[in-house]
């Protein structure tokens, strides 16, 4: 999280080149991933399509003191997807491309999406409760009354549980480190080396990032959350499925009616010589002309054969009314 800063120039395109040459290098493009780049990039831009129905900054600065007031949620969770400048901005969201990239893929989009927006509500809460905390002792900072935004809370959090079963080193700054206190370097570092940060912010993604991972090896079954997501997202691609089953089916295969087989014979039907609709291999007689077939239900029989050849077209057409009304 940021306490302030002003607007640069040119830094979002730069954010738009990094992120389409990390995509373009990956098969499978994490989506998730990046519809959180666009929202955050959206928010900050403010087009003037959106603006009118966007909250200002000011309206959603998260101050734990407002927050419990005015028991206002929108600062509560608003305020991570909000930024202060092209700094600010640009560093986050490269931050959560590399980290949205490689959990993501490892996850899945669904269960992914479930636990951004569960690291999202617990980082702030955390943060949230850890200035309430604070106001119980006499500090010349009032955490309490501190005003801040931007995702970095989350991206601590991410960190966390990215790193939580690696036994390897990563540089943080310049500094190498063991992979899984990666999150704890940064917090001292940041809060040393850049001026104007929230340490609480950060503090809660990371607490939120533990109580994640103690949450999820503690309970057993599926996560409700991602069932429920599941379901949704496999009701709204439902008319998506049907089209692309229309639309894309290949032409080869299995023609029924007055058809051919490419490629050969096709194992469970066969095709009636007599007027070459295709039958379940199941059935004896072509279910169109009434023509036999032989036992092993693929191909006529000779007999069959030698009679199909002499029914003209006005006897095969009055089986056809015959048969099917």
């Amino acid at each position: 999280m940021d306490r302030g800063g002003r607007r640069g120039g040119g830094m979002v395109g730069l954010l738009l080149l990094q992120a389409l040459s990390e995509y373009g290098r990956l098969d499978r493009k994490p989506p998730f991933t990046a519809g959180l780049i666009a929202a955050n990039t959206l928010l900050y831009l403010r087009p003037k399509f959106l603006d009118p129905i966007l909250p200002t900054l000011n309206q959603v600065w998260f101050n734990p003191h407002l927050i419990v007031k005015n028991k206002d949620l929108k600062r509560l969770i608003l305020s991570a997807l909000y930024h202060t400048g092209e700094p600010h901005l640009v560093y986050n969201m490269l931050s959560l491309l590399w980290k949205g990239i490689q959990l993501e893929s490892a996850m899945g989009s669904v269960e992914f999406a479930t636990m951004i927006a569960a690291l999202l509500g617990m980082s702030q809460g955390i943060t949230l409760l850890l200035a309430k905390f604070l106001l119980l002792f006499d500090y010349e900072r009032a955490y309490y009354n501190e005003y801040a935004v931007g995702f970095s809370g989350v991206l601590f959090a991410m960190k966390v549980v990215l790193y939580s079963q690696s036994d390897s080193y990563t540089y943080v700054h310049g500094l190498m480190v063991p992979a899984r206190y990666a999150a704890w370097a940064e917090l001292a570092l940041i809060q040393m080396l850049v001026p104007g940060v929230s340490f609480l912010g950060h503090l809660g993604g990371i607490l939120a990032g533990i109580s994640y991972l103690y949450l999820r090896s503690a309970r057993s079954g599926v996560n409700p959350c991602v069932k429920i997501m599941r379901g949704v997202t496999h009701l709204l691609c439902w008319p998506l499925r049907f089209l692309n089953g229309i639309c894309l089916r290949p032409s080869s295969g299995r023609v029924f009616g007055r058809g051919t087989l490419q490629g050969g014979e096709t194992p469970g039907v066969w095709s009636c010589e007599a007027c070459t609709y295709e039958n379940p291999s199941l059935s004896s007689v072509c279910e169109m002309c009434g023509a036999e077939s032989n036992g092993d239900g693929f191909t006529p029989t000779s007999s069959s054969t030698s009679r199909s050849e002499s029914i003209s077209l006005e006897e095969l057409r009055q089986r056809r009314v015959q048969r099917f009304g």
